[in-house]
Parts: structure tokens; sequence; C-alpha cells
């Protein structure tokens, strides 16, 4: 455990979390200010004629009482119904028959309220182990099956390996390096046994341990409870000591969610100490994350209950005015689409239809069997009852699954498809659960990722003779998400304006470049990145000396071959045109079969790579990068495969269940030589959600990079520019990037990759703009070389993306490489590069021949080919591997 963490020492609290003298209850909570009744009446006015309310607006309606609260609760019910016209289900209101499974009561966290959590020496008394065994969970979920649950609710404390010794014990014993990693083994033993729905509740997670659950559960939770930092910060608050309740923490989860695409459960926690203004800043911190994700399938607004044996165990539980006020303007705030929820158990039942009329459309999960763990003291009203209250309160009750029905309805990418299956079987059309219908338990299993068929396997090809499609996607919106909320955040990302020639400040910074390339300061580079006229000729030889000095004149290219496996992706990045759906006309997926012909034919014609990247199929098996490293090295043993970006490895690890560096242990295992160290995009988290809603942040990056190079496997960098960053953002990215080779050494080259905008979602929305200028890339290409020297010898220029002449000129200010002759080439293409899909040779050669260098055939390590090799290469020199490629593909099938 940190030692900086808030642990309280004398707070009534011992260190097992429990209460060992009953703290004094707490003051009453000191409001930031109390409204007029004017106030009061000017706000319920705008909210009765569906005025949007702010945050001050909102807070004044919690005050609402008596008569004016009679008016808050119907205009709630207004928003509330409205949105139930819009989702099919008038006059519904739902829940989910459950089974709660509390796979541990241990947790590193000390709050001051909980009854669920024990210490191990609590369990050992009661005769209990630190988790719940396989057999254990199975019970539960078998008993809960055969009464027509169908949801597993699995809740436990967060990470009490790191606090307690027996836990981590048990878990390491077991072959479990983590809690989260049990959680996951327990959930697919569930689906295969049970047929149960998981719902996932381990408290925070870390964005990879999202991507870990969500193949084995259709939704997951955790409440926000509170975004008042003063009730973690502070000693005597509620949350102090509890590491995992920090609310920066707590909504980094929230996002990440989001990001990944996860049907996610959140709400707040009333009661607790909290003011009325920290209660709707945590509304408008959810409503925030839903709008920008849409992942926000329901929000608790739960009341706090004093409980027993509990530092807390003398406040006053949350009355019912205030209470019903709160669930009111939460309605009002989140809007009509917003599924809003209140535990019937938490409140009498002659009170429930105050909740009803304050806007709630869904009652949470309510278990026949097992009791509330978190709220022992509070039964669950049975179902027949809970529908009778409903019923008397002018609503139908309706059995819905885990993930609510619009998730459920829109399948990808919000449930994983090893668990589709699971839930398609327990749905009905309207995406609602299909009453008095038994969960039968299925396999979990991977899918055959290319069972949709091939599609248009030659698409490389395709698009410069007959082109793309003209359809697109439908699910715009929805994929790519709110286009004016990016706007506004990107509204001062213009790109840095030229100065004027002869500037002093960039004369000066070139004069400090010429002393020492790479010792600027960041605020030089930046001057140095504006540089125009004859200044931006000055910085172009300064940097083609220093490209001279470092590596002589040679211009080394790679004969390689691209293979992008397929282009079907559900990840959404909102600037990538390559990605499509499996029912969309561009979408392909290749065989093996065709994965090992395509590197048959680039044996055959020298090359001496294969780059393979693909897109983040939602079938792909985690084991199937395996599989395709080794179809390549089957069929040509000798061939370097370069392969896997990132965010590939993200996907393989999750799926796998491996760690990053086990994960590239097997891949290397099975022929993986390097990787390419694409998905870098720009390395700051802000740009990166707006250009991929953050799917692989920055710090994920840099350790995958940094675990290949650990391991052996070099990789090179990339910067994607010209979208929505600016030449600060730049300069960060080669910072990082210098750091990174500082520390593992392990970059073969820098690759510069200007943004094509032509069919990118966000240049078509407005976002984006059309890609750098001139001066932009002539800019970057020479401060690049000046930044990383001394530490990555050879920068890369973009022959796809800048065409001949703007290569040449990139070659002359600071660039020493081209890259490959690709063979194919499809992401570029796709997005609307017109300068080809293929090089040859002669081509390559002819164009740095142009400029007085010298070309040299490189390996993908920058070694030099073997004479055989080179041998090939230079035989079919002149010739197009479009032509080639069929002859030799005639050979092959004879």
């Amino acid at each position: 455990m940190p030692e900086d963490l808030p642990f309280p020492t004398s707070t009534g609290v011992r260190a097992t979390g429990r209460s060992t003298a009953p703290a004094p209850a707490p003051a009453p909570v000191e409001q930031t200010f109390v409204p007029n009744a004017s106030a009061i009446r000017r706000a319920l006015k705008r909210a009765e004629t569906g005025v949007a309310l702010d945050a001050t607006e909102a807070e004044t309606l919690l005050h609402a009482r008596g008569d004016d609260l009679e008016r808050l609760l119907t205009a709630a019910s207004r928003v509330r119904d409205a949105g139930l016209e819009i989702a099919g289900r008038p006059g519904v209101i739902t829940y989910s028959r459950k089974v709660f499974i509390p796979l541990t009561h241990l947790c590193r966290d000390r709050c001051h309220y909980c009854t669920f959590v024990e210490t191990p020496g609590g369990l050992e008394k009661q005769g209990k182990a630190p988790f719940l065994s396989p057999d254990e969970v199975l019970a539960i979920a078998r008993e809960g099956a055969a009464l027509g649950c169908k949801e597993a609710l699995f809740t436990l404390g967060d990470r009490p390996e790191e606090r307690w010794p027996v836990a981590r014990e048990w878990l390491e014993a077991r072959g479990y390096d983590s809690t989260i990693a049990y959680l996951r083994a327990v959930a697919i033993l569930v689906l295969e046994e049970t047929g149960l729905l998981p719902h996932l509740n381990p408290g925070v997670m870390t964005w990879e341990e999202i991507q870990r659950l969500k193949p084995v559960a259709p939704s997951m939770g955790m409440m926000l409870e509170t975004t008042a930092d003063r009730l973690w910060s502070e000693k005597g608050g509620p949350h102090y000591g509890s590491p995992d309740k920090d609310p920066v923490v707590r909504l980094r989860v929230l996002e990440d969610a989001g990001r990944s695409n996860v049907p996610f459960t959140t709400g707040l926690l009333l009661g607790i100490g909290e003011n009325y203004a920290e209660r709707v800043d945590g509304m408008f911190s959810i409503r925030s994350a839903a709008r920008r994700h849409g992942h926000v399938q329901e929000v608790i607004i739960q009341n706090f209950r004093a409980k027993p044996a509990t530092a807390m165990m003398a406040a006053d539980d949350l009355e019912t005015q205030e209470y019903v006020a709160a669930v009111a303007v939460a309605r009002l705030v989140l809007g009509s689409k917003a599924r809003v929820q209140a535990p019937p158990n938490l409140t009498d039942a002659r009170e429930l239809s105050l909740l009803v009329r304050a806007g709630i459309d869904d009652w949470g999960g309510v278990s026949p069997l097992t009791p509330d763990h978190v709220n022992p003291e509070r039964p669950w009203p049975h179902i027949d009852d809970l529908a009778r209250l409903t019923a008397e309160a002018g609503f139908e009750l309706r059995e819905r699954l885990t993930a609510h029905p619009h998730f459920v309805r829109a399948e990808e990418p919000w449930i994983d498809p090893r668990v589709l299956p699971h839930v398609r079987a327990l749905a009905g059309p309207d995406g609602l659960a299909v009453e008095g219908r038994v969960p039968v338990g299925l396999p979990w299993q991977e899918r055959d990722w290319t069972s949709s068929g091939s599609g248009r396997t030659e698409l490389h090809t395709e698009i410069d003779t007959i082109g793309r499609t003209g359809d697109r996607r439908s699910d715009f919106e929805d994929v790519y998400g709110d286009w004016e909320e990016l706007r506004e955040h990107v509204g001062a990302n213009e790109g840095t304006a030229p100065r004027a020639s002869g500037d002093p400040a960039v004369r000066s910074a070139l004069a400090r470049a010429a002393e020492d390339p790479a010792g600027l300061s960041d605020a030089d580079y930046l001057t140095l990145l504006g540089a125009d006229g004859p200044d931006l000729e000055a910085l172009a030889a300064l940097a083609d000396d220093v490209r001279r000095a470092t590596v002589g004149d040679e211009v080394g290219y790679v004969v390689n071959r691209n293979i992008n496996f397929t282009n079907v992706c559900y990840t959404g990045c909102r600037f990538c045109a390559f990605a499509q759906r499996r029912t969309d006309a561009d979408a392909y997926t290749l065989s093996m079969e065709q994965v090992g012909d395509r590197v048959d034919e680039a044996w055959m014609i020298g090359a001496t790579e294969i780059c393979m990247q693909g897109g983040i199929h939602p079938d792909l098996p985690g084991t199937a990068y395996f599989d395709l490293a080794r179809t390549v090295k089957a069929r040509q043993p000798d061939i370097h495969l370069h392969a896997f970006s990132p965010m590939e490895i993200v996907n393989g690890a999750s799926r796998t269940g491996l760690s990053y560096r086990d994960f590239l242990l097997e891949a290397k295992a099975a022929g993986l030589d390097s990787i390419p160290g694409t998905a870098a995009e720009i390395l700051d988290d802000d740009v990166r959600w707006v250009l991929t809603k953050g799917k692989l942040p920055a710090a994920a990056w840099i350790e995958i990079v940094s675990t290949a190079h650990d391991i052996g496997l070099r990789s090179s960098s990339t910067m994607m520019y010209g979208h929505v960053d600016n030449p600060s953002h730049w300069v960060g990215h080669l910072r990082t990037l210098a750091r990174v080779q500082d520390e593992t050494g392990g970059f073969t080259e820098f690759v510069l990759l200007p943004f094509i905008h032509m069919n990118a979602p966000v240049y078509l929305a407005g976002v984006a703009r059309p890609g750098p200028t001139r001066q932009e890339n002539r800019a970057i290409h020479a401060v690049s070389r000046l930044m990383l020297h001394g530490r990555i010898d050879h920068v890369q220029t973009s022959w796809v993306k800048l065409g001949n002449a703007g290569t040449q000129q990139m070659l002359q200010g600071g660039a020493d490489d081209l890259g490959g002759t690709l063979m194919e080439e499809t992401i570029s293409r796709m997005a609307g590069a017109d300068n080809g899909s293929e090089k040859t040779v002669d081509e390559l050669e002819r164009m740095i021949g142009e400029i007085g260098r010298v070309p040299v055939q490189r390996t993908t390590t920058y070694g030099r080919p073997t004479a055989e090799r080179v041998a090939v290469a230079r035989e079919f020199a002149s010739q197009g591997f479009a032509a080639t490629g069929r002859t030799l593909r005639t050979n092959l099938l004879a």
C-alpha cells in the first residue's frame, strides 16, 4: 500500500475498517446557500416548461418541500414518461431478477458506513475463506437459475490482495494474480454452467482490467457515490483512508468504461455528509460522461441508511422528502433518455409510490433468493409485492436483463460476441427479459472470427480501379459521438501560424540547435515549428546537416508487403476510414490460407518483411494473433514478421487474460519479430479522446512498447499529425518518445504520418482540419530530426501520404528513410490518399537518385538483407506487384 495514502489514525476506526467505538453523529451539513421561495418557484417554472437546468437551479430545487415538491415530482414524472415513450415501453418500470454473489468480503478500503467488509480474522471466526470457492459460487448461481433469476450480481471489495496477505496467498495458490483475474474465471464458470448473466461490481478498475472483463459480462457497474473530494481527503470524512473512493479515480473508471463501450451502472449515495451543491455536481458529472460515451445504462440514486457497528451508526438516515426531491432533480438533470433507479428495499413500502412520482423507471436488481449483502438489514420486497406496488402507482413491472434493452438490441459493440449468445438466449425482441424463461448454461468460447466471409479481399487494388462503395455507416452518430461537444473541445486547436521570415527568435533558436540539436527548450522547438520562408529553408538545411552527420547520404527502404488481415473493426476511432462493420460492402476478413498465400507471394519477389495489422474484429479471439504469426512462419520461416499494433496487443491480452508481457512473449514464441509503433497518434490523452474516444490511453501505449523492448522485440515509433492537434502536442509527443528511448533503446525509427482527411469522420463532421500544411510537414520533419538526435537515428517519411515530390522534399530536410514497397496498402487509400498502394524497387530508387542520394535496401531493423534476397528483389525491381502477384498466384495455385 502506498505510504502517502490518507489512512486514519485516531478516528475510532481500527485497521480492519470496523468501528471500535461509536463516532459522534456528523454535524448537520451546511448548505452553500438556502434559496428563498421565489427562487424555488422560478426554478420550478423552468423545469415545468422543459428548459434545461443549470447547476444553481438544480441545487435550488433540492430545497423543494410541500406544494413545491409536488410540482417538482410532476415535472420529473413528465420527463420520465417522455423517455419511456421514446424507448417504446410507455408505462413500464423494470427490474432485474438476480442472485447476489459476494465473491469476497475483504477490501483495502475503510468506508465509515460499511458493514459488507470483513477482516480475515472475522471471516476465520465464521469458518469462511477469503473468497467464495468456485463450487460455492456455482451453488448460489444454480439455485438462482432454478428460481428463474437471470442475473448473477458479483459484489466484492476493492483489491483485497493489496491490503491482506491472506487474500493474496489464497489467489496465488489457485493460480490467479489478482481478484480481477479470479472474478473473470468464475464469471465464465457461471455462464457455462448456469446461463446466468454476470453483472460485475469489482469497484475501481483500470482501463486494461475493463478490457479483460468485458468479454465475460454484458454489463458492469461502480457507484460514483459522490464527487465531494473533502469526504475522502479530510480526516473524519466517511471515505477517509479509502484510496478507491477518491472521486478523481472513480470518475476515471466511469470514463474508461465509456471508452470501452461497456453498459455501465453508476450512481450517487446521498446523505453521507455531502451538501446540495456537491450532490448536483455528482449528477452533472454522470450526465457529462453519459453524453460523451452513451454507456451509462442506469443511474442509482441511493439514500444513506445508518448501520450498527459502523463509525456512522449515529448518523441520521436521509429524510424522505429530501431524498425524493433529489431523485426528481436527478431525473430532470439526467433527462428523459436516462434510466433512473432507486433501491426498493431502502425505502418503506408505503413510500415507494413517491419514488415513482419522482421519475424513477427502474427498481434495479431484486432477488428471490439472496439478501442485499450491502444492506443486510433491509430485505428485498417480494417480487409479487413489488409488482403490486408498482401497479398501484400506475405502472407495469417488467423484467429486464443485466444490460438494459437499448444495449441488448444494439448488441455490438456494447455486448461482446463471446457473451452475446448468452444474452440472446434470455432476451425478447424488445430487449427485455423473456418472462419465466429459465437460463441454461452455454459454452463460453471464441467464435470463428473468419466465419462472416472474406469480403472484398483485394480491396487494396479495387479502391484504385473500382473505388470504394458509396455506402457509409448508418450509425455514424452512435459510433462517433457528439460532434458539437467535440467542436467546442478542439476549438482552439489550430496550428501555430508560421512566423514571418527573418524572425530573430527563429534565427536564435537555429543557432542554439546548430550547437546542440537535441538540447533546446520546448519554447525553442515551438519557435522552429513556426518557421517559414527563408527561415524554414534554414531549418531544413540544418536538419539535413544533422541527418548527414548521423547516417550519411544513404536513404533506406525495405522490400515488404502489408497484410491488413481484416478491416472489420468496432472501436469507433473517429479518424479512421479503414474500419468497417461486418455488413459493410467494403468489409473483408482474410482466412489463414489467404494470409499464407500472400506471404509466399511476397517472399517469391524478394520481400524480407511482412507488416501485418488488422482491425479489432469483434469475433477475433486473442489467440488469433498467435495463429497468424505461426501461419507466416510456417510458410516462410526466414521472413521478418513486423506485426500487431499496441491496440491489437491490448485486445489480444484482454481476450486471452494474459498480461502484456506474457502476451508478447507468447507472440514472440509464435514468430513475432518486432512490432509497429502505430496507434500512437498523438501521445496526449486530450487529443486521443477526440480521435479515438481514448481507446488506448497514452500510458498504455508507452507500457506496451516498453514491455516489447524489454523482452527483445524492437519497434518503430510514429506520430499522426495535422488533425485536432497543434505544435505543442508535437513537441510533447517527441519528448515522450525520447524518454522511452532513453529507458529502453528499442525504437528503430521515427515515422511521420500526415493526417489524411478526405474520408475521416472527424473531418467530415467539421471537427478536424484537412491535414497539415506544406510548411508544417517540412517543419515537423526537420524538428523531429533535431529533437531525436542521438536517440533515434532514422526518420522515415511517407510516400503514400506525401507523394513523390513531397517525399523528396522531406528527404532534403532531415528524413533518411522511405519505409517499404508495401505491395498492398489499404488504410491510407481508404482514408483518401491517392499516391498508390505500392512502389517498385526501381520507383523508390529513382525517387532517391533524383535528389542525389544513395538508395540502400535494408532490413526491418536497419541491417542489410542477404545477397539472395537482394538478388530476388532486383529481379522484380521494375515490375509492379499487382501484375507480378497475379502471375505468382496462378503458379502457386497450380
